[in-house]
């Protein structure tokens, strides 16, 4: 068995190849594990982070499941711990803010269905619970504000009409788009989903705020009540 020293040089040596190719490549031809290895260097500074990464790809399934993994059970993985844990659950939500603050940085207007697609989905990347958002429009159709109004179980999100009211009015909304996610389903639309939405038209057409579309996302899928004619039904 090598000495500890060259067990250290050994995987110093293997990090900073890992790094420099990153840097010169980026992640492309990276695989599952060692895009995992590599996040791990910055909270695991010494030892086989390799070996660990293997052991979360194995536990988990994938690279997605093992970021989208309960911190707890991530902690309970040989080699991880609290901080690791931390930092690995931290992945899809700094790339939702991301991809938000990319979309919203210039009050985007959101005119046709594929614009408010576009603007949603990265509202939904890696989650793994129901959430219910309320996108706040102004007069021209530009973002106000995208208010969450709920988070749910894998399996729904209790939206209060009361809720989506006060977002609508706080954010000054002239018109409101609907957005939430089925994370184990397809983007159609559920009977409760149907109910809800004639619901939240019937107490924001008097405040004359009008719902101008409502979308559902299931990973790359999507649904358009808009699109679908599904918005005449529900309209006061």
């Amino acid at each position: 068995m090598p000495p500890a020293s060259d067990k250290t040089s050994i995987h110093l040596g293997h990090r900073e190849r890992l790094r420099a190719r990153f840097l010169e490549d980026g992640l492309d031809g990276f695989e599952d594990h060692q895009v995992i290895e590599l996040l791990l260097f910055h909270v695991i500074p010494r030892g086989d982070t390799n070996t660990i990464a293997h052991r979360l790809i194995q536990r988990f399934g994938s690279l997605a499941a093992v970021f989208e993994a309960d911190p707890r059970d991530l902690a309970m993985v040989e080699g991880i711990g609290q901080r690791a844990s931390a930092f690995i659950s931290m992945i899809p939500q700094v790339t939702r803010r991301y991809f938000s603050d990319r979309v919203t940085r210039d009050r985007p207007q959101l005119t046709t269905t594929e614009a408010v697609a576009d603007y949603i989905l990265p509202l939904m990347a890696g989650r793994c619970e129901e959430v219910f958002y309320v996108l706040c429009l102004d007069t021209h159709c530009r973002m106000q504000y995208a208010a969450l109004i709920s988070e749910g179980t894998v399996k729904d999100a209790h939206v209060h009409p009361r809720h989506v009211v006060e977002a609508a009015l706080r954010h000054r909304a002239a018109s409101v788009v609907l957005a939430h996610n089925h994370p184990t389903g397809n983007a159609k639309p559920s009977r409760h989903d149907y109910r809800l939405t004639e619901k939240l038209a019937q107490v924001l057409g008097p405040l004359e705020i009008r719902i101008l579309d409502h979308v559902i996302i299931a990973g790359e899928d999507w649904y358009s009540f808009a699109r679908n004619g599904d918005l005449e039904s529900t309209s006061v």
